[in-house]
């Protein structure tokens, strides 16, 4: 008797992990313009190489020291896999960091020199873009609820981008790079999380590093933008992607893209009230709608509902 009620216990637990950890990496998101927005005067790409390249000797470093034993595994592995496989999985993750770097981008430039509310729609944008993505590309399946649930959100993005629709474009851009790389993600198994997310970086600095002599402000002096640089590095980048990919091993994509919309309600928050950007009744309107949606898309695990599949 003990063992049947330990197996549902221990099952609920790990949900409860993976689902505490998309939301931790999301609110942690969330405040993200609390320190990027002190480097407004700073060029986007010079915040971004020096971010990339922080992450990835940060993590190499830390990789060769304490996980040389998970790395020789995990090399193991990949070379007893098929040719095919190996081909399809480095595309794969190629594809992931390329992902990872333009989403990186597109967020540092939309914050610093368009609107913190832009980014913030851009993560609301993401959760529907990834459910539909994760619906056809992985085949996971959805309630009515739920997608009842996506179209809330539709409706919630389409009324805040109707007062702005260059915002809605830049957003569109952001949600649609860091959906594709969670649905990557959540094929991409079988590895360590921490190397592979090392990879990620690893190649995204190998990417950039060509285009700093050209495109790079030269060195820069300033002890301040060099402590935000690391606390982006650590808690903004490292830490967040980290929770990321262990929940994506728990639950499912569309679960992980509903939970993101966290993000963007702390994001809309601050920019109303530590930035004071202009907040209308139709944006209060639309946020509330999309919060809605994220409550009806986790109904089930949130009250235990029982809904029928489709």
């Amino acid at each position: 008797m003990h063992n049947i009620l330990l197996i549902p216990n221990e099952t609920i637990l790990n949900n409860l992990r993976h689902y505490l950890s998309a939301i931790i990496a999301f609110s942690l998101w969330g405040t993200f313009s609390l320190v990027l927005k002190p480097l407004h005067e700073y060029a986007s790409l010079d915040i971004l190489f020096y971010r990339v390249f922080s992450c990835a000797l940060i993590m190499t470093v830390i990789s060769l020291l304490f996980k040389r034993k998970k790395l020789a595994n995990n090399l193991d592995y990949f070379q007893q896999l098929p040719r095919k496989n190996k081909r399809n999985l480095i595309g794969l993750n190629v594809l992931s960091s390329i992902l990872l770097t333009a989403n990186w981008f597109s967020f540092i430039f939309v914050m610093n020199h368009v609107s913190v509310r832009a980014t913030s729609v851009a993560y609301l944008v993401c959760p529907i873009i990834t459910t539909i993505l994760a619906y056809f590309i992985l085949k996971d399946k959805l309630t009515k609820l739920q997608w009842l649930s996506v179209f809330l959100s539709f409706v919630g993005c389409v009324l805040l981008s109707y007062a702005n629709l260059i915002d809605m474009f830049y957003s569109s851009l952001i949600g649609f790079t860091y959906a594709s790389y969670l649905v990557s993600q959540s094929i991409n198994k079988n590895f360590d999380k921490f190397l592979v997310l090392n990879f990620h970086i690893l190649l995204s600095a190998l990417i950039l590093l060509p285009f700093f002599p050209v495109y790079s402000s030269g060195l820069i002096t300033d002890f301040k933008f060099y402590f935000y640089v690391e606390i982006i590095a650590v808690m903004y980048t490292i830490v967040p992607l980290l929770l990321n990919l262990y929940a994506l091993s728990g639950i499912s994509s569309s679960k992980v893209g509903m939970i993101l919309n966290i993000n963007p309600i702390i994001a809309f928050v601050l920019a109303g009230v530590v930035y004071h950007e202009p907040l209308g009744s139709l944006q209060i309107f639309s946020y509330a709608l999309i919060f809605l949606a994220v409550i009806v898309f986790n109904g089930k695990e949130i009250f235990g509902m029982k809904t029928e599949r489709n």
